[in-house]
C-alpha cells in the first residue's frame, strides 16, 4: 500500500473555513503536556489525592457564585448559537470536566453539566483528583454518569480510578485496571454486557540503544483491558508491545529511563467496532488499530507508518484522539495534528473506511473558525441528523456543527481552562437531599428568597412559603425556575421561609428546610 501517512498532505480541507481570527495566545507546552501538579519528592500521589480547589478566584465574569451554594464556584461557560439554528432535536445538556493549565486558573476543577445557554445544572467535585472524560452512558439498562479522576503528569501519562454514578449522583461502582497494570484515565467505555473498556499501562525494561537510548532503558507499555464492572475481573487484555514495535512510533525518544519511560505508543481511546471487535487509538504512532476481541490479533492498521489503507485527499491524521465507528464503514476521529504541529489547525473528521478496497476517504472535516490548533485531547460525537459535537481538548472550546459544516453552537471556558472531552446528551437528575434556600431583605419591599437544587432537572417552578412562625408557613409567591439559582421576590418579611419545587404538571418534588431571614 502507498504510505500516505508519514508525510501529511498540504491540501485544502473540507468543513468550516477559518475566519482569520488571531491565535488565542494560550500558554504553550513542548510535546504532550497536560496540566499537572508536581508531587513532593517526585513521587506519584495516591488516587485519593483531592481535586484542587485552591485555584485562583478570577473575576466575576469568569467564575459562577451562588448565595445558596457558597461552596460551588465553577468557571463560567459562555455559549453562542447561530441565528435561526434552533434547538429542535438537540440534546438539552452539555457535559464537560473543566480544569486549568495553571494553579492560578479560575474556578473549581470538577464535573459540570450546563444547558444550552451555559447555565449550570450540576456541579460535582470528583473523587480522587483531576477529572477527565465526563459523560453519559448506559449501565444495566439505565443511564448513568461516568468519569475518571486521578493524577496527570507532565507527559500526559495518567493514573487513577473510573467511576459510575446513578441519576441521584451517587457513585454505584468504581473500576480500576487489573493484572498489576496502572489504570489510565484516557478511556472508560461501558459495553452492553456490563463490562468496561479501559486504558492502562505498565513500565517495561527495554534495550533502546537502536533508538539512541540506554541499553537498560524503560518503555511505557500501553494496555487495553475489558473489565467486568461488578467483579473487577479482567476478561481481555491487549498489550501494545506484543503487537506494535517501537519503530512504528512518531514520538521522538524522550527519557527512556526508569524515572521517565519512553511513551512510544500512548493509547488514548478504546471503542467497540460494529462487529464487536475493538478500535484502539495510539496517539504516538498516528494509528488506529482494529483488534480482534477474541485473541488480540491486529485486523488492520489505519494510519501511521504501516497503514493497510490508501488515503484519499485530506484523510490523513496525526497525534489523533477519540477514534469511534458509530456505524459500519464510518469513522470519527479528532485529528490534533499538533505537538509538534503537522498542520496549521486541528480537525474533527468523518472518514469513510472501505475495508474491501482498503481505502479511506474524507467525508467531512470540521474546523473551528478561530483556526484552533489543539496540542492534545479532543473528542468527536456524531449526533442525530448528521450533526457533530466537538470538544477541542486543550483549547477552551466545544462546538456543534450542522451536517453540512455550519457552526450551530460554540461554547467557551475561561482561557486557562480545558476539558479532555465534551459531549451533549439528555439527562434526568434526581439529586439526594432537599433544595438549598436563603432569604434576605429586599431593599424595595419584602424579601428576596434564593433557591437552588444542584442537579435537579425536573424543576419547572418554585413556590415560596413564609410566616412569622416556622411551623405555620403559607404560600407567599411563586416563580418559574430561572437558572441554577432562582431569586424570588415576595412581599412577606417572614422572618421564616421555605421553598417547594414543582415539576411542569405542578406536582411537588421536594421541600427545602425552613430558614430564617438574615441580613447577609
Amino acid at each position: 500500500m502507498v504510505d500516505n501517512w508519514t508525510r501529511r498532505q498540504a491540501l485544502q480541507r473540507g468543513g468550516v473555513a477559518a475566519a482569520g481570527v488571531a491565535g488565542l495566545g494560550l500558554v504553550g507546552f513542548a510535546g504532550y503536556s497536560w496540566p499537572h501538579s508536581k508531587p513532593a519528592g517526585g513521587t506519584r500521589p495516591s488516587a485519593s489525592r483531592p481535586s484542587s480547589d485552591a485555584r485562583g478566584v478570577g473575576t466575576a465574569g469568569e467564575v459562577d457564585s451562588f448565595v445558596t451554594r457558597s461552596d460551588i464556584h465553577p468557571p463560567v461557560i459562555s455559549i453562542t448559537q447561530a441565528d435561526g439554528a434552533g434547538e429542535a432535536g438537540q440534546p438539552p445538556y452539555i457535559f464537560i470536566a473543566p480544569r486549568g493549565y495553571l494553579a492560578s486558573s479560575v474556578g473549581q476543577s470538577g464535573l459540570v453539566i450546563v444547558d444550552r445557554d451555559g447555565d449550570l445544572v450540576w456541579f460535582g467535585s470528583p473523587i480522587g483528583g483531576t477529572p477527565l472524560n465526563f459523560t453519559v452512558q448506559q449501565y444495566r439498562g439505565q443511564p448513568v454518569l461516568t468519569w475518571s479522576a486521578g493524577y496527570v503528569n507532565a507527559a500526559g501519562i495518567t493514573y487513577g480510578t473510573s467511576y459510575i454514578a446513578d441519576s441521584s449522583y451517587r457513585v454505584i461502582a468504581t473500576v480500576k485496571a487489573g493484572n498489576g497494570a496502572e489504570t489510565d484515565l484516557h478511556e472508560f467505555n461501558l459495553t452492553p454486557q456490563g463490562t468496561a473498556l479501559i486504558t492502562a499501562h505498565r513500565q517495561v525494561s527495554a534495550d533502546l540503544s537502536a533508538l539512541g537510548g540506554p541499553v537498560n532503558g524503560a518503555v511505557m507499555d500501553s494496555i487495553a483491558q475489558e473489565v467486568d464492572v461488578a467483579t473487577g475481573k479482567v476478561l481481555f487484555e491487549w498489550d501494545s508491545l506484543d503487537h506494535v514495535g517501537l519503530s512504528e512510533s512518531h514520538q521522538a525518544l524522550v527519557g527512556g529511563t526508569a524515572g521517565s519511560p519512553y511513551d512510544y505508543f500512548h493509547i488514548n481511546s478504546v471503542a467497540l467496532a460494529p462487529d464487536g471487535d475493538l478500535l484502539i487509538s495510539s496517539r504516538n504512532t498516528w494509528t488506529i488499530y482494529k483488534v480482534a476481541r477474541s485473541n488480540g490479533a491486529i485486523q488492520w492498521r489505519l494510519g501511521g507508518k504501516k497503514s493497510d489503507f490508501d488515503a484519499g485527499p485530506g484523510a490523513g491524521f496525526a497525534w489523533q484522539h477519540d477514534a469511534r465507528m458509530p456505524e459500519p464503514g464510518l469513522l470519527t476521529v479528532f485529528d490534533n495534528a499538533s505537538s509538534p504541529p503537522e498542520e496549521p489547525q486541528s480537525r474533527a473528521l468523518l472518514l469513510i473506511v472501505d475495508t474491501t478496497a482498503m481505502r479511506v476517504t474524507l467525508k467531512r472535516a470540521y474546523t473551528h473558525p478561530a483556526g484552533l490548533l489543539v496540542d492534545n485531547q479532543g473528542s468527536v460525537q456524531l449526533l442525530a441528523g448528521g450533526q457533530v459535537f466537538v470538544g477541542w481538548g486543550a483549547q477552551p472550546y466545544f462546538s456543534q456543527f450542522a451536517s453540512g459544516g455550519e457552526l450551530l453552537l460554540d461554547g467557551e471556558m475561561p482561557v486557562d481552562d480545558q476539558s479532555y472531552r465534551a459531549f451533549t446528551f439528555g439527562w434526568t437528575g434526581h439529586p439526594p437531599g432537599v433544595p438549598a434556600v436563603a432569604a434576605r431583605p429586599n431593599p424595595a419591599r419584602g424579601s428576596a428568597v434564593y433557591v437552588s437544587w444542584n442537579g435537579a432537572t425536573d424543576v419547572a417552578t418554585w413556590a415560596v412559603l413564609a410566616g412569622k412562625n416556622p411551623s405555620a408557613l403559607a404560600v407567599a409567591g411563586s416563580q418559574p425556575r430561572a437558572g441554577f439559582e432562582t431569586v424570588i421576590s415576595v412581599n412577606s418579611e417572614g422572618p421564616y421561609f421555605a421553598v417547594t419545587a414543582h415539576d411542569v404538571s405542578g406536582q411537588q418534588l421536594a421541600r427545602s428546610a425552613t430558614v430564617k431571614r438574615t441580613s447577609a
